[in-house]
């Protein structure tokens, strides 16, 4: 897959925009100059317009992850109708980030931590230079820049104000995905995958008697699921695409030894979570 499903590159529009900016800078050097103070980061579509997708895993690649990911959904519905019916609909970020980080399972028992392991380390070796691209180019971009893109893309097609209102909520939903999963993470101090195993990663260079960095539940895998709840609760009909997206994120997270299934698992469910209750405490 060489371009993100459903991404529509307005290259026409950018290039009568670069067109009439350079025009204006010709003609009023002095406004055309940006100061130091004014000069801001690239954005997530500028981002990723710098740095396009490569070509990404296949749909038999991803399956498995995919659909462990998609089986999280009805759970989280189902705790956070719990949630809902004790406090309605009003904003509370830290009773309810206290109350989903109580959610996230325990994390798995050795035994079964070692079993995944073993998978990993299978998969590591059957690595390409073309799988360790894309790994790399969705471990980037897969933590906001992906989703925030799909946002703009619908953002297109609905009033600004609108627009403005919903890339806010988006951005709160991964801020809380990422809080939370930290939270837990230290908390339950499980091991990474590459640390484990330094022969996965040996490029990590990891210090002996490390005690990090830590991979239960995974960082990734809550933002990529507050995201897709929240993003396809907007634009129904792009769900399927969205979910793809999900899944090629997720086993990128595999494949290059960041996390085992039981990480993004248990990831998956927090993020769901917390976008159904960003979608609840705005009205959607």
């Amino acid at each position: 897959m060489n371009a993100l499903r459903g991404i529509k590159w307005p290259y026409a529009l950018i290039a009568l925009v670069a067109v009439a900016a350079a025009a204006f800078g010709l003609l009023h050097p002095a406004a055309a100059a940006p100061t130091a103070a004014k000069k801001k980061k690239p954005g997530a579509t500028a981002r990723i317009k710098q740095n396009p997708p490569p070509q990404l895993f296949t749909d038999a690649e991803i399956a498995k992850i995919g659909k462990a990911a998609a089986d999280q959904h009805r759970k989280a519905d189902a705790l956070f109708a719990k949630w809902k019916a004790q406090h309605g609909t009003a904003r509370d970020d830290k009773a309810f980030a206290a109350w989903a980080a109580q959610q996230v399972p325990a994390a798995p028992p050795a035994k079964q931590r070692t079993a995944e392991l073993h998978d990993v380390q299978a998969l590591a070796k059957t690595r390409t230079a073309a799988g360790e691209k894309a790994a790399t180019w969705l471990e980037a971009h897969g933590k906001k820049d992906i989703w925030k893109l799909y946002l703009h893309d619908q953002r297109e097609l609905i009033p600004a104000a609108q627009g403005k209102v919903e890339k806010a909520q988006l951005k709160a939903a991964l801020k809380m995905a990422k809080n939370v999963s930290d939270q837990v993470a230290a908390k339950d101090k499980q091991p990474a995958p590459f640390v484990m195993d330094p022969t996965l990663r040996p490029e990590k260079r990891i210090k002996p008697g490390a005690k990090g960095p830590y991979s239960y539940p995974s960082r990734h895998a809550a933002r990529s699921a507050a995201a897709v709840t929240f993003l396809s609760a907007l634009s129904p009909h792009r769900a399927a695409d969205y979910e793809w997206m999900r899944a090629e994120v997720l086993y990128s997270r595999l494949y290059m030894a960041g996390h085992v299934d039981s990480d993004l698992t248990a990831g998956t469910l927090l993020g769901d979570l917390i976008g159904d209750y960003e979608l609840a405490i705005n009205g959607h």
